[in-house]
């Protein structure tokens, strides 16, 4: 019993140790005035070609930024845009996560079509 219980709280606790930090994440995303592009909240871009975020899932949003620090060296897996390969180049998968959790909490009108 005791061991199964120690178990538990060793194995809970790797799981906290690799959770995303939001608090990070919207320095982060503070520091790269990622507003200045997707608009207020993330959710209101300045020009119809620049996505919203707002909401989106954090899986897709750490897929996409490692993307842009790929670049356009890897046909199969890089993104290819100047601006945001530049935005994201310094960070590490750890801010990416963040980050990414940081835009999931944010509410927005992210529609699901199904």
């Amino acid at each position: 019993m005791k061991v199964a219980l120690i178990t538990a709280v060793l194995l809970s606790s790797i799981g906290l140790a690799n959770a995303a930090n939001i608090a990070n994440g919207q320095a982060l995303v503070e520091k790269g005035n990622c507003t200045s592009c997707h608009g207020a909240g993330l959710n209101a871009p300045i020009l119809p070609t620049y996505p919203k975020l707002a909401g989106q899932y954090p899986d897709y949003l750490y897929y996409a930024l490692k993307a842009y620090q790929v670049g356009n060296g890897n046909a199969q897996y890089g993104r290819n845009n100047a601006v945001m390969s530049s935005q994201v180049a310094a960070f590490s998968d750890a801010d990416l996560h963040d980050i990414a959790a940081y835009v999931n909490s944010l509410p927005g009108n992210f529609v699901i079509k199904k």
